[in-house]
């Protein structure tokens, strides 16, 4: 019998990201208060599917958007450690990361009693110090990186890279991670936004970006007969109503081809299971 996982998680950004953009105009800011709404329908879907979820979340949005986040904890969702701001954590250095770790944490605990056992960084850009910091503060899982698609692995620590020699991994680590991709999240795809140095044009049709997304289950699928594939959504970019639509096709078509949906923290309780010893992505 297969065990083909799916988590859907959530990165509950609310006006967090815009803010870490610089972009603090009346407009900009209503667009992360969009979350509140779009967080309710997001929780009825997942009640009436009884489905349970993973939500990566600021302390930013914790405590400027309370009561929305404490629906998530109380709706029995997992809770992630998203940073405090929605800062690149490669762009802080390492005392400016570790503060945000820790605050972060500091306003988890404040929401459920319980520190996270995952984290996942803002914008998906760890640091070098990251792997050390997570380990240290005691996360059992990271969400950030694209090493495989279907399958976790160890995180290694200490990778160099020099341009003009060949790479030198560093050892794999206790800490489990949980890759994702840029393709399998909704934000680049939907989220239309400038800044004065850029734009994102976003803002294409929900119904085939969502049949790309249910491809990428068919091939899971197809290949393999154990794994965990990762959605990623943020409730401001997917709680609008055409694209919540798509969603609820794509958990029906998931679920009837077999799909069991189930939490990061408990995905890797499969894994590690399954894989005692880990798996390595090392020099492979």
């Amino acid at each position: 019998m297969s065990d083909l996982f799916v988590c859907l998680t959530f990165d509950h950004d609310n006006a967090s990201s815009s803010i870490s953009r610089n972009m603090l105009t009346p407009t900009a800011i209503s667009r992360g208060d969009y979350g509140i709404p779009a967080t309710d329908r997001i929780l009825k879907l997942l009640d009436a599917e009884k489905i349970p979820t993973t939500w990566f979340i600021p302390g930013h949005t914790i405590e400027s958007y309370p009561s929305c986040v404490k629906r998530v904890f109380e709706a029995g969702h997992e809770i992630g450690n998203h940073g405090w701001t929605h800062r690149v954590p490669a762009s802080l250095g390492r005392e400016g990361e570790e503060e945000e770790l820790v605050r972060g944490n500091q306003a988890i605990v404040s929401l459920t009693g319980k520190k996270p056992s995952g984290y996942r960084s803002p914008a998906w850009d760890l640091s070098p110090h990251s792997i050390d910091l997570l380990l240290k503060h005691g996360f059992v899982y990271d969400s950030s990186m694209m090493g495989h698609d279907y399958l976790p692995y160890q995180a290694r620590n200490g990778d160099q890279v020099p341009l003009l020699e060949k790479m030198v991994f560093g050892p794999d680590t206790k800490l489990v991670e949980m890759p994702i991709s840029w393709s399998l999240d909704d934000h680049p795809h939907f989220e239309f936004f400038r800044t004065e140095h850029y734009v994102v044009p976003g803002l294409q049709n929900a119904r085939s970006v969502f049949q790309n997304w249910l491809d990428e289950f068919a091939y899971f699928k197809k290949h393999n007969d154990w794994g965990i594939l990762t959605y990623t959504f943020h409730p401001h970019v997917v709680g609008r109503g055409y694209r919540m639509l798509a969603l609820e096709d794509m958990i029906a078509q998931l679920r009837a081809g077999g799909a069991k949906f189930v939490t990061m923290e408990t995905a890797v309780a499969e894994y590690q299971r399954k894989f005692p010893a880990g798996l390595s992505l090392r020099g492979q």
